[in-house]
């Protein structure tokens, strides 16, 4: 019996390892991957767009961001149908299908619309931040789902990050200093430069839909003003932008009256755009590491680079604690070597910004375009902690190479060590701009499309100045421009920097009057000894309110030229909506600051008059703007100890 038990336990154990030899070498399912990148819909490389992919038959998702140079990777995907959707703040999300074969990799481009901005405003300050898989910073409860980076696919340089809701102590803002009405028989010029930064308004839109009200300090009215396009005419003539103005009722004080006065520049077609002469001065610091810092800057110069021609130069400089050449100067058609470029930045040092400024202008200087358009643009937090560091010293190197024909932009980045003052200033001298980058839509609109207004100056030193006329106006007010207000005298004084207009951008003004025969709240002035009323011209008797008059320089010139236009007493029966929505602006910034001049101005009236008189809004600003109204009308009861 024994005898024949052996062979057949012995067939049995024979049966079972043959069993599990071929379990253990059974080949696993063949699986697909799809290698694809996003676009816009003029082929420009989208980075930073987060894109999901879904497969219902499996149940199989995951997510990935599309690196500096637009492109995402998935692996391991079951084959059959999945769905890929794209989404970015500013663009329609998009959807698509991809039919994986096992063993097979699935090419993909996805190419998204520009969209309304209305729809990308949420506050997200209830949810914690958790490290998500992959690092990527996500909110629990599900703003990245369970997805998360696609196992195995490198961590992109741009990713999702949930900022806090204000500003650090680190962070600082020049005060400023409301001034009052003035009377008119005692003033009657007021001067002022023009200015078109816009970085402001987005430095406080950033802080409101991320649940915290703006320090008072950090809103210059001008710049919430600017940051809109209006209505107005295209220049005629050989006169690089046209002037229009518009008198109407205050609607925070029913006795008064604005003053609304706008200046288009002259747009002009992008095969009219002249060569770019670019350096980009970008700070590498340790303080630049931050997603909301050198990775946003690095997706944005991709949005750029992906713009430019075999027409343009650039070229990339870093500094920290040595300042670098990342890219020397660079044929702008080479969009792969710009863009490896870009990809290899990283952050660490301390930061010395001066080595690097003179670098950036050193290779500007070296390709000098005399036909073309030369500028540096600085983009930092502004923490400069090595070499020269005092504003007095970096202002005056920024204002000696101004006079070379090398102009300087400026962007900011993030909220820890932001020095708001030190960036503004140093765009001023520069002759360019400044602008604040909260997010990869707003590198969109300052460097893709309003490229033209960025780069590309058509008058510089422009100077506004409006005499009132005593019989028609008691006191007056100018809402913003508080740091470019200027002497009367300065106006025809030709050696007095001012500010820079470029291509198709417009300047907005806003003043408040209280008409001859309204009690003014306005400082004493006494009589005056040897002058009097009865000095008046025979224009004060007319039905003019005032007179504007600008004194500009064309880019190439040092001599300046002058305009002149009046300002009619007529009000229209309906306000434009140039004027109505300009008057929702300056309320808002009013709010914002706790002004002790908004009178009886509210939040509901701010959002109330941005939709009446909402205009043209191709983008979606006005409504998104009604949107930061409405929150910052939830956030005011809420009290802050930043909000200073």
């Amino acid at each position: 019996m024994r005898g024949i038990l052996r062979p057949v336990v012995a067939f049995g154990i024979a049966a079972m390892l043959l069993g599990v030899s071929a379990s253990a070498f059974r080949q696993p399912p063949a699986l697909g991957s799809i290698d694809g990148r996003v676009t816009d819909a003029q082929g420009g490389l989208l980075p930073g767009v987060t894109v999901a992919v879904t497969c219902q038959a499996s149940g199989f998702n995951a997510r990935a961001i599309a690196d500096s140079a637009g492109r995402f990777r998935f692996d391991k995907l079951p084959p059959g149908s999945c769905e890929v959707k794209a989404s970015l703040a500013g663009f329609k999300a998009k959807a698509v299908t991809a039919t994986l074969v096992a063993g097979r990799t699935e090419s993909l481009t996805i190419v998204m619309e520009v969209g309304s901005l209305s729809e990308a405003v949420a506050v997200s300050v209830t949810a914690p931040t958790v490290r998500g898989v992959g690092g990527v910073a996500a909110a629990a409860g599900g703003a990245l789902g369970g997805g998360g980076y696609h196992p195995g696919y490198p961590r992109p340089p741009y990713q999702p990050w949930r900022w806090p809701a204000g500003p650090t102590s680190t962070t600082s803002f020049d005060k400023i200093e409301e001034p009052p009405f003035l009377v008119v028989s005692a003033n009657p010029l007021s001067t002022f430069s023009a200015d078109v930064d816009t970085a402001s308004y987005a430095y406080a839109r950033r802080s409101l839909t991320r649940g915290a009200l703006p320090p008072k300090d950090a809103v210059r009215i001008e710049e919430f003003l600017n940051y809109f396009r209006y209505d107005y005419p295209n220049p005629s003539g050989q006169e690089p932008f046209a002037v229009v103005t518009e008198v109407g009722a205050c609607p925070w004080n029913t006795r008064h009256q604005l003053l609304h006065i706008g200046l288009q520049a002259r747009r002009i077609a992008a095969a009219e755009a002249a060569p770019r002469n670019l350096v980009f001065l970008l700070d590498v610091s340790g303080s630049m590491e931050p997603a909301d810092k050198l990775p946003l800057v690095k997706s944005a110069m991709s949005l750029l680079a992906n713009r430019l021609t075999a027409r343009d130069r650039v070229a990339i400089v870093t500094y920290a604690g040595n300042a670098g050449v990342a890219l020397a100067p660079t044929r702008g058609d080479e969009h792969g070597r710009i863009l490896d470029a870009i990809g290899l930045l990283r952050a660490g040092g301390s930061t010395n910004g001066a080595g690097g400024i003179e670098m950036a202008y050193r290779l500007a200087s070296d390709h000098f375009d005399r036909e073309g358009v030369n500028r540096v643009i600085l983009a930092s937090d502004g923490d400069f902690n090595v070499g020269v560091t005092s504003r007095g010293d970096l202002l005056t190197l920024i204002e000696a190479k101004r006079k070379t024909g090398i102009f300087l932009s400026v962007l900011g980045v993030g909220d820890d060590n932001l020095k708001d003052g030190t960036m503004e200033q140093l765009a001023d001298r520069g002759n360019g701009n400044y602008a604040y980058l909260d997010t990869l839509e707003e590198a969109q609109k300052v460097l893709v499309r309003e490229a033209n207004a960025t780069f590309i100056p058509v008058a510089k030193d422009v100077k506004i100045q409006v005499e009132f006329n005593p019989s028609r106006v008691a006191a007056y007010r100018l809402i913003g421009y508080e740091n470019r207000a200027m002497q009367a005298e300065d106006f025809a004084d030709d050696k007095k920097d001012a500010g820079e207009i470029g291509a198709g951008q417009s300047v907005t003004a806003v003043y408040e009057l209280v008409p001859r025969g309204e009690e003014a709240s306005v400082p004493s002035v006494p009589p005056l000894r040897y002058q009097d009323d009865r000095g008046r011209t025979a224009a004060a008797a007319s039905g003019e309110i005032g007179f504007v008059r600008l004194r500009y320089k064309r880019p190439e010139s040092d001599a300046s030229v002058p305009m002149d236009v009046v300002v009619s007493a007529g009000a229209r029966r309906e306000p434009s909506s140039n004027f109505g929505f300009s008057a929702a602006v300056a309320a808002f910034g009013l709010l914002l600051r706790d002004s002790e001049f908004k009178g009886q101005a509210s939040w509901q009236m701010a959002a109330d008059l941005a939709t009446r008189y909402r205009g043209t809004d191709p983008d979606g600003y006005r409504a998104q703007f009604t949107q930061l109204v409405e929150l910052a009308g939830g956030l005011s009861g809420i009290s802050s100890p930043r909000r200073r």
